[in-house]
């Protein structure tokens, strides 16, 4: 299905969303970016980290998207480059299905100016050994310490809180972690 996923969608636009760290670090060539709403899924720490942010034995957490009735998520819609649709897809695959805990889905986005348009979005796999469902005060212990490949926990939840405000989004838990992990850390 994603190869049969590819070659459609080179004959339209080719949407990705963005609600974690490709809101600070696409990685691809777009030529377009607009706030998106996502229907049925929230963004949540509830992916165990032993690549990018943590190791098999300090895990992290990274942010998923997680399906839940009535959840919504906001974050940023990248219009991918029309020369560049399969090397995109390429450098996500290999950045984001490193391990088997996200799904690549195509997702309905709502668009700030009302259009309405399918994207890619990694979602987590409920069933992977690394999807975890823990309380604020445990993820914050948790982002204070772990370190992996590309950097410190902190690093990844603060720049996503950061991109975040900037983009006029509110998510209250980032908010919340990003200041109670500073408190710890001091």
């Amino acid at each position: 299905p994603a190869h049969a996923m590819r070659e459609s969608r080179m004959e339209g636009d080719l949407w990705v969303f963005g609600y974690g760290s490709l809101l600070w670090n696409q990685g691809f060539p777009h030529v377009e970016q607009s706030l998106a709403t996502l229907h049925g899924y929230h963004r949540s720490f509830c992916m165990r980290s032993i690549h990018h942010r943590g190791t098999d034995e300090v895990p992290g957490l990274v942010l998923a998207l997680d399906a839940a009735d009535g959840a919504r998520c906001r974050g940023v819609a990248y219009r991918v480059d029309p020369d560049h649709h399969d090397s995109t897809m390429d450098y996500l695959r290999e950045r984001e299905l490193i391990s088997s805990a996200y799904l690549e889905r195509i997702v309905p986005l709502d668009l700030a100016d009302g259009r309405r348009v399918d994207a890619v979005a990694y979602v987590i796999d409920p069933d992977h050994v690394q999807y975890c469902h823990l309380d604020l005060d445990e993820q914050a212990r948790i982002i204070a310490h772990a370190v992996g490949g590309r950097g410190p926990n902190t690093e990844y939840l603060y720049n996503t809180a950061n991109h975040l405000t900037e983009a006029g989004i509110e998510d209250t838990d980032l908010t919340w972690l990003a200041r109670e992990v500073r408190r710890i850390t001091a």
